[in-house]
């Protein structure tokens, strides 16, 4: 099927940055007095707004987090992704090619706008990226698996959601496609295909996308 847009997620899709954020988000949570280990973060927060976090965590403990976490967190997260952040393998020769074929394309991510900014203009992908194609969770007031960054996304590009893709590597963000209409091609690169389930493909290499996008 030919889509008239692609809607990609960011982190770990475009910018390989769930390492980096996970692993400082479980020391951060440990730090704070809820053990928390990088496979834990991986399991319970890829993906995710900042909002869920904080509702999880009062959920288990009963406790909040402090008022401040967003904030050092965030210092943290793009101190790291100056020094380490790279591109995911493939993400430049795919956006080129969507480019010049004419095909439709934006980014919805959980994260920040600042996140979105920070980790593009590290890697290079700021110049696939105007304003115009940039959505976050920010923008609707509640992040995946609800639907609605999704169908922001597609309202704002023009898009009707049954002819719109969207490329997710979390189970939080393949559900909130299959909430929103949309197809969603599940990218295994870091998650497992069985956590991905209701996908409408998989794929392990961001190099095989064009030719499902045909």
């Amino acid at each position: 099927m030919r889509y008239d847009l692609v809607i990609f997620d960011n982190d770990g899709v475009l910018v390989d940055s769930e390492p980096i954020s996970n692993r400082l988000l479980a020391a951060y949570l440990t730090e704070l007095g809820h053990p928390t280990s990088y496979e834990d973060s991986i399991r319970d927060y890829m993906g995710s707004a900042m909002h869920r976090i904080h509702d999880l965590v009062q959920e288990r403990t009963g406790r909040l987090l402090p008022a401040e976490f967003d904030d050092t967190f965030h210092r943290r997260v793009f101190a790291a992704f100056e020094r380490e952040l790279e591109p995911v393998a493939g993400a430049e020769d795919v956006l080129a090619k969507l480019a010049a074929d004419g095909v439709p394309y934006c980014v919805a991510s959980s994260g920040s706008h600042e996140r979105i900014r920070v980790g593009h203009r590290k890697t290079g992908l700021d110049r696939w990226f105007e304003d115009a194609r940039i959505f976050s969770s920010q923008d609707v007031g509640k992040g995946k698996p609800a639907p609605d960054l999704f169908l922001h996304a597609a309202r704002r590009m023009g898009v009707a959601p049954e002819r719109c893709v969207v490329v997710e590597d979390s189970p939080l963000g393949v559900r909130a496609a299959v909430a929103a209409g949309m197809d969603v091609y599940g990218f295994t690169a870091m998650t497992p295909a069985a956590k991905l389930a209701g996908a409408t493909q998989l794929f392990s290499d961001l190099g095989q996308l064009p030719d499902l996008l045909i």
